[in-house]
């Protein structure tokens, strides 16, 4: 993983900053965690220019791997990535207390509204807006993950086996990267001449 600060735009990240930009991704997004994706994904790439979006999506496949939720799993990791510890603290605080203090509020009061109609009627509503967002979080992460043939054919297989196999979702991930890391692209010419370049200077 790139160390703290190490991305060229970086320098414009703060503890401070980064608690404002993902306050209100944790505060307006319901549906969980892969439901913030395209949000963190707006505001950390295309508004702020923190990262890129190959970065974004590593960042996206370690989150995925480690234990715990994976929205809080992003939050550390970029805040991390951008602001050192401090952002990660501040990007987790940020991104969970929202969600902490709603539930809070819902858990006391929802138990004696659940069978409402209105309510009811609104949970509803809110179930396909929800699928809605996952989705396009996919296109937006698949645009760039999905880059050659090999990437396609790893999807499939990967789509198959939690689909179809049902393999447990760790399991998909190691042999994912297993194979990427077999079939990864050799080197093209430019590249060769680029590390050449660095290695000189």
């Amino acid at each position: 993983m790139p160390s703290p600060g190490s991305h060229s735009t970086s320098s414009k990240a703060s503890a401070l900053r980064l608690f404002k930009v993902f306050l209100p991704i944790g505060a307006f997004t319901f549906g969980g965690g892969y439901a913030m994706i395209p949000l963190i994904r707006k505001a950390i790439v295309e508004r702020c220019q923190w990262m890129d979006d190959r970065e974004f999506i590593d960042t996206i496949a370690v989150a995925q791997s480690a234990p715990g939720p994976i929205a809080v799993n992003m939050a550390a990791m970029t805040g991390y990535k951008l602001a050192g510890f401090s952002g990660a603290v501040a990007s987790v605080i940020a991104a969970a207390l929202p969600s902490f203090i709603s539930i809070l509020i819902v858990a006391s009061i929802f138990l004696g509204v659940q069978h409402n109609p209105i309510v009811r009627a609104a949970m509803s509503g809110m179930r396909p807006a929800i699928v809605a967002l996952m989705a396009a979080a996919v296109l937006d992460v698949g645009k760039t993950a999905i880059a050659s043939k090999a990437a396609l054919v790893l999807a499939a297989v990967a789509f198959v086996g939690l689909v179809a196999v049902h393999m447990h979702p760790i399991a998909v991930i190691v042999l994912a990267g297993a194979a990427g890391f077999l079939i990864r692209p050799a080197k093209t010419e430019k590249q060769k001449e680029e590390k050449a370049m660095n290695e000189e200077e």
